[in-house]
């Protein structure tokens, strides 16, 4: 299996971002199985024309998001994707209701924001 990572140099989106984006997808999707691991840094950076602090940006990012995790010299590994994003989920949740009640919200304001929010980005039933 291989990656098959297209950097789009002529793109308004930042290459580092172009590769989280991508790995990412991927490994949501399953193209990219739980367990896979990842080329190295300068691997990676070499094969995309890239310099190696771009694709550690990228691998960092994947990593908070729980997409990778790494294993140090072993390397960076795809994570059970699947929970990353059902973590990541709950985390914006968890701090939007927290922006909310800063901001002087009760709770059936903050219901009707996030509805709203939702409506406009999911569109209406």
């Amino acid at each position: 299996m291989t990656l098959k990572i297209v950097i789009d140099a002529a793109s308004a989106t930042a290459p580092f971002e172009q590769l989280r984006t991508q790995i990412s997808e991927r490994a949501r999707s399953g193209a990219l199985p739980v367990g896979y691991r990842l080329p190295t840094v300068r691997g990676l950076a070499e094969e995309l024309g890239l310099a190696a602090n771009t694709v550690a940006k990228a691998y960092r990012a994947l990593e908070a998001d729980g997409v990778v995790e790494t294993r140090g010299r072993n390397g960076t590994f795809v994570a059970a994707a699947q929970g990353a994003g059902a973590r990541e989920l709950a985390a914006a949740a968890k701090s939007f209701a927290e922006r909310a009640r800063r901001l002087g919200a009760d709770r059936d304001t903050a219901h009707a924001a996030a509805r709203d929010a939702i409506r406009a980005v999911y569109g209406d039933d």
